[in-house]
C-alpha cells in the first residue's frame, strides 16, 4: 500500500517518541533498581550486571536505538522516500520480533511476578505492554519496508540463543543480591532449582520455536509489504 509523505513522516515522529517513551522507562527502572540496592546495602554492580541481564531490558534498549536511528536518518535525509537500508531493516526485523515475543512471554506467564521488588508501575506497563505493541503495529503499518531474505529469520535466533547461554552459564555463579540465593535467574522459568532442568529445557523450546516463528511472520509482512532493492 503507498503511503502519502505526510503519513511517512508522522509515523517517523511516532517511532521518535516511542523510542524516548522506552528509553524513559527504561531510565526510570534503572533508577529505582540502583536506588532501592543503594538504600538497602546491596552489592551495587551485581544488581546494575543483573538489570542489563533481563532480556525485557535488552530488547527494549535495542528497539529503542533502532527506531531512534530510523527516524533520525529519514529527518536528516530530508524526508526521502526510499527503502530500509538493509542492515537497518534487518535489525528493525529482529527487535520487532523480541519485543513481541517480551510482550507475550510476559504477559502469560509473568505478569504479577515479583521479577524486580522496586518494580516502576508505569515503566513496566511501557516495557512489556506499549512497546511492544508499538514494534507489532510498527510490522504491519511501518512504511518504507525492504524484502529481506527468508535467512534473515533464522538469525533472529541467534540473539537470543547467545542469551540463554549467557543466562544459564551465569546465574550459579551469582549470589542474588535481594534473597541471597546462591544463584540469580531474571526468569522463574528459566530456574532449575524451581521446576527442574527438563521444564527449563522444555520452555526454552517452546520459547526459541516461538521467535523463529514469529520473526518469520515479521519476514514475511515485510515481504509482502516492501519493496525490494534496486
Amino acid at each position: 500500500m503507498q503511503r502519502s509523505r505526510g503519513w511517512i513522516t508522522g509515523w517517523n515522529a511516532v517511532r521518535l517518541a516511542v523510542a524516548v517513551l522506552i528509553l524513559a522507562a527504561v531510565i526510570a527502572q534503572f533508577s529505582s533498581t540502583v536506588g532501592e540496592a543503594l538504600a538497602q546495602g546491596r552489592h551495587v554492580p551485581t544488581v546494575v550486571a543483573n538489570f542489563f541481564s533481563f532480556f525485557t531490558i535488552l530488547s527494549n534498549v535495542s528497539s529503542a536505538v533502532v527506531l531512534l536511528v530510523l527516524g533520525v536518518r529519514f529527518f536528516a535525509r530530508g524526508r526521502r522516500l526510499e527503502v530500509d537500508p538493509r542492515g537497518l531493516a534487518t535489525a528493525l526485523a529482529f527487535v520487532s520480533t523480541y519485543m513481541i515475543v517480551t510482550g507475550v512471554v510476559y504477559n502469560l506467564l509473568l505478569r504479577g511476578l515479583p521479577l524486580q521488588p522496586e518494580t516502576v508501575g508505569w515503566s513496566n506497563e511501557v516495557m512489556h505492554v506499549w512497546g511492544p505493541l508499538f514494534l507489532l503495529l510498527d510490522v504491519v503499518l511501518g512504511p518504507l519496508r525492504r524484502r529481506l531474505p527468508w535467512s534473515a529469520a533464522f538469525a533472529a535466533a541467534i540473539f537470543p540463543i547467545v542469551w540463554i547461554v549467557y543466562t544459564l552459564v551465569r546465574a550459579p555463579l551469582i549470589t542474588n543480591p535481594t534473597t541471597g540465593a546462591p544463584y540469580w535467574y531474571p526468569y522463574p522459568f528459566l530456574d532449575p532449582n524451581t521446576g527442574g532442568w527438563g521444564s527449563v529445557a522444555v520452555y526454552i523450546v517452546i520459547i526459541a520455536v516461538a521467535i523463529i516463528a514469529l520473526a518469520f511472520g515479521v519476514v514475511s509482512l515485510g515481504r509482502a509489504r516492501g519493496a525490494a532493492p534496486r
